[in-house]
């Protein structure tokens, strides 16, 4: 245990700063003496102050600078300077190196010895900072054990049997393109691929490092890191993907596209693949595209109700476009095939152009378009129009040329359905006229906007709930008559805590955020008269519409996401 005068110069500075009082210094160290622990670890157990707080005010008194060892990479190069023996000794890790100074990581800064002997050891000066014990601890794991785990993982995967086929472009047995030593690579990547789908990932990630070949999931919008390959299976990998998406296995200079379909546990899931040549190898992004995933019930996808009931109103038109906007990734296709699907009937002629075309929907006539021949979506929707199409459905509006050609068909009696990209619903007429597009023409064949972006749901099993603070109810703009028209009591919010369902996170699943713009003659007039984005957004919210964040903040109170996770997605109104 550290000298007693150590201990009250670290409880002095603590209760100077106000993190504790006098009272509960002389408590802890009393504590501290009775179970003959150190005051920090005291005071962490009784809960006085979090060990992330302890940590940077420790940093403040010793003047040696905080990191934040569990967002920061570490050059394994940099590993070998430190055996692992003394890490786990000294409780440290070097993080960063140049010819003559390391600098390192450490839990303890009062312990100066450790500093001597590194610098002995080393014969380098040793620059430190200060991280948190479990994140030391960590990194030990993560980088020391690095090549003994990866080694296991790997033969664990490459010797599991999974239930996954790949249809029809490769079969599960080996070709002669591959190597002699192709089955295990096979139940590798099967294992990783059918590992995605089993934790409904997104995309997987398979990216060259000079070590290692890193491995990860983006699961509800986030990437989560898995244990990396060993470098020598990276060829072997590589090739078996490729194969799998009939690629090219020789070209390795340039980028390539392919896809594939894996029937999984008796689910068919598409996947777009993504190859792109760096300084370590080819990286590959693999897309899932799960049409089990796919909710094509509008009721289910998130709108508020009078949201939905503008966007229901909007699609059973007989003429106009409809445009959906949001960045990447934010569900606009999801939003657009379910409205295809609510008015699809046999007495409506349905025809898209995509590209690509994510997921096949019966009774609708779906067109890839390919821009690499010059099949662009313009031509492509100069082509439908000739189709006797009632409703069109087209992948995004890019140029001037396919908004005039998408605006002409909606004033000649079709509806027009895409989507475009800008931050939100008032700035999209905006996006048009920039375009070169007239703005009397926007006004004429625009009749609805819709914005969105997708956050992630609380997880149900570790949702807790929390009285939220008279400031934060304040500053999201929560009153008195949103509450009661909720029909809700009070104002509670909910978090998750985080448990093994989650992988620690507090959120399982993502639900999308709407702002659904009905244009009217309020509207068209400020469009006609130049207004910008945010004197439209003033006029559209005084005409009932919901913003992201209005959305966003019906939903903590409802309990389905947290506060945090709308205030990282949407604008301040």
């Amino acid at each position: 245990m550290r000298s007693s005068r150590t201990e009250r110069s670290l409880g002095n500075f603590l209760v100077r700063e106000g993190h504790i009082t006098n009272e509960q210094l002389d408590m802890a160290i009393a504590k501290a003496v009775e179970v003959n622990k150190g005051l920090s670890e005291v005071l962490v157990e009784l809960g006085l102050i979090d060990q992330e707080n302890l940590t940077q005010a420790l940093s403040r008194q010793h003047g040696i600078p905080y990191l934040p060892l569990a967002d920061y990479d570490i050059d394994p190069s940099i590993i070998e300077t430190v055996p692992e023996e003394d890490a786990r000794r000294y409780k440290m890790i070097p993080v960063d190196r140049t010819e003559k100074t390391l600098t390192v990581a450490l839990a303890d800064p009062g312990n100066i010895l450790v500093l001597d002997e590194l610098k002995l050891k080393t014969k380098m000066d040793i620059e430190p900072l200060l991280s948190l014990p479990k994140d030391i601890e960590q990194a030990i794991e993560k980088y020391y054990r690095k090549d003994h785990g990866d080694f296991e993982e790997t033969m664990r995967l490459a010797t599991q049997e999974v239930d996954m086929d790949v249809v029809p472009e490769a079969s599960l047995e080996a070709t002669e393109s591959e190597d002699a030593d192709a089955a295990p690579v096979i139940r590798l990547v099967n294992a990783i691929v059918s590992q995605a789908i089993e934790m409904r990932a997104s995309d997987i990630h398979i990216e060259p490092q000079e070590h290692n070949l890193r491995l990860r999931y983006r699961l509800d919008g986030v990437l989560q890191e898995k244990k990396p390959l060993p470098k020598q299976m990276q060829n072997a990998v590589i090739s078996r993907l490729k194969i799998m998406s009939n690629l090219d296995i020789s070209e390795k200079r340039h980028p390539q596209d392919g896809r594939f379909k894996a029937r999984h546990n008796g689910n068919t899931v598409d996947f777009r693949v993504s190859m792109l040549p760096t300084v370590y190898g080819e990286k590959i992004v693999l897309r899932l595209l799960d049409k089990g995933n796919l909710s094509l019930d509008m009721a289910k996808l998130g709108f508020e109700p009078e949201s939905l009931e503008r966007f229901d109103r909007a699609i059973k038109r007989p003429y106009g476009i409809i445009l959906v906007t949001g960045p990447t990734g934010s569900g606009k296709s999801t939003t657009l095939y379910s409205a295809l699907s609510t008015i699809n009937d046999p007495e409506t002629n349905i025809t898209t152009v995509e590209d690509p075309v994510e997921f096949q929907i019966q009774g609708i006539n779906q067109v890839q378009a390919h821009l690499e021949i010059g099949f662009t979506f313009a031509d492509a929707l100069r082509s439908i129009l000739r189709q006797d199409p009632d409703v069109v459905m087209i992948g995004e509006i890019r140029d001037r040329e396919t908004a005039e050609i998408a605006i002409k068909a909606a004033l000649t009696g079709h509806l027009v359905l895409s989507t475009i990209h800008t931050n939100d619903a008032p700035s999209t007429p905006t996006r048009l006229i920039d375009m070169q597009v007239e703005p009397f023409l926007v006004t004429s064949a625009l009749i609805l906007v819709v914005a969105q972006r997708l956050c992630r749901k609380i997880c149900l099993e570790c949702k807790e709930a929390y009285r939220p603070d008279a400031d934060t109810v304040k500053q999201l703009g929560i009153d008195a008559s949103l509450v009661q028209k909720m029909g809700l009591k009070e104002i509670v919010f909910y978090r998750g805590a985080g448990c093994a369902k989650c992988n620690g996170t507090g959120y399982k699943g993502r639900m999308a955020l709407y702002e659904v713009m009905e244009m009217d003659d309020y509207i068209s007039s400020g469009i006609m008269k130049g207004m910008p984005p945010n004197e439209l957004k003033k006029i559209a919210r005084q005409r009932g519409m919901l913003t992201l964040r209005d959305s966003g903040i019906r939903k903590v109170l409802q309990g389905s996401t947290s506060v945090k996770e709308v205030l990282s997605v949407t604008f301040e109104n």
